[in-house]
């Protein structure tokens, strides 16, 4: 099982605003302690994430020599929000991600074509659909514990029952709900007040527009398999959001790069973060 994400960053990052042509988003910065790093890494989470759930990825990741930003994409925690669905449609993510690269580039962070672009989940397919707009910034793309088109039937119902109840109630009632129907395996140590909080600064929008994505997303890996962009598909070794079979035939299909890591289920960046770490670095490291 993973577990959740922590809300401390390392010493090694820092919390900060990226200023964009589309806006400002919330960010967390890290860095190699010593040296110039080899490149940047831009990380994406998924569906009602954040930029906390790469945190455990940040510092085996600059010690291996990578500065890694993670983000809140628009409408997620920290990052600014709008009432309006349109303002979430997946192209308009996509630009939002170009954006980013765009400005780590200019700001002297990172050079041309040497971005390596991961998503997680959902963040895996925005970051698709921006790469498809445009894959110069990038170096590579990385689609962790993301499938190839929409979610298994069992997930677009619970989709489509968080998105009919964040149409009538308020963000606080659909938290308690969700609550008493799984509750925490564990006692409260205080992370759940972090979650609570990061709950009610999501969007109601947003995770309405984008969870109709994640139900109807069309498969795009034939477009994606043109681009001739170096791929690395990993996941957990099981899988209840997309069948772990459908990352292998897609990799397949990619030509890309396949890790399993053991142990782990929808999310290896909390639940075995040092290998999850290992295996994205010797990824870039042979690009």
């Amino acid at each position: 099982m993973s577990r959740p994400p922590t809300f401390t960053p390392p010493s090694c990052a820092r919390a900060r605003v990226l200023r964009t042509a589309r806006g400002d988003f919330a960010v967390l910065d890290a860095a190699p302690r010593t040296g110039t790093p080899h490149s940047t890494a831009l990380l994406l989470p998924g569906y009602t994430g954040s930029k906390e759930d790469f945190i455990a990825l940040l510092e085996p990741l600059s010690d291996a020599g990578y500065r890694v930003v993670t983000v809140d994409g628009r409408g997620q925690y920290e990052t600014e929000r709008t009432d309006r669905q349109e303002s979430y449609a997946q192209e308009e993510l996509a630009r939002d991600v170009l954006a980013q690269a765009a400005a780590l580039t200019e700001g002297g962070d990172g050079a041309p074509g040497r971005i390596h672009l991961l998503g997680h989940s959902l963040g895996g397919q925005i970051a698709r659909a921006a790469v498809l707009l445009d894959a110069t910034p990038f170096r590579s793309l990385t689609l962790m514990s993301s499938g190839p088109a929409e979610v298994v039937a069992a997930q677009r119902d619970k989709v489509k029952m968080l998105s009919d109840a964040l149409s009538v109630l308020s963000m606080a009632e659909v938290w308690e709900a969700m609550r008493a129907l799984d509750p925490p395996q564990d006692a409260d140590t205080g992370g759940g007040e972090a979650l609570r909080r990061r709950w009610l600064l999501h969007s109601p929008a947003q995770l309405i527009a984008t969870g109709a994505q994640l139900a109807g997303e069309p498969d795009r890996v034939a477009e994606l398999a043109a681009l001739a962009l170096p791929v690395h598909v990993i996941s957990g070794e099981r899988d209840d959001v997309w069948p772990v079979e459908r990352f292998d035939a897609m990799a397949r299909r990619l030509g890309a790069r396949r890790t399993t890591v053991e142990g782990a289920e929808h999310s290896p960046n909390t639940a075995r973060p040092r290998e999850t770490a290992a295996a994205l670095a010797a990824f870039w490291d042979s690009l």
